[in-house]
């Protein structure tokens, strides 16, 4: 009997991941790049000024560079969206890239990798917060 009780155990557990895993599945078809809503205008000002200023205390002001490598468009142009995503959002270990998953979500951080790619706007001010 209680070999019965540990194998339905394990079959729900699987078919509880199997549930997740079809979930992710369906949210990225529809999370596509050209579905995604930008953040609000309000939030895009703080998103500028923390990426100018937090991320700016490493990567450089200007993003070009300084402590952590430049976060410009040439530099960022073989990596892929994923994979600087993946970087925001949990840094890389043994170096002094702190993952940030604590203060943006996945839809920001895309849009923080996309915005870095494009060239990075300027220090937002309030016109950009009521844009």
């Amino acid at each position: 009997m209680r070999f019965d009780r540990v194998l339905w155990v394990h079959v729900v557990v699987l078919l509880g991941l199997a549930l997740l895993v079809a979930h992710d599945s369906h949210a990225e078809g529809v999370d596509a790049p050209e579905h995604r809503v930008e953040p609000a205008p309000a939030r895009r000002a703080e998103l500028i000024n923390m990426v100018r200023q937090d991320c700016g205390s490493c990567h450089g002001l200007t993003l070009n560079g300084g402590l952590g490598p430049a976060l410009l468009p040439e530099t960022l142009a073989g990596k892929s969206d994923d994979e600087l995503v993946f970087t925001v959002m949990r840094g890389r270990a043994g170096t002094a890239m702190a993952g940030w998953s604590r203060f943006v979500n996945d839809a920001e951080a895309e849009w923080i990798v996309a915005r870095l790619k494009d060239g990075f706007p300027p220090v937002a001010t309030h016109v950009e917060a009521i844009r």
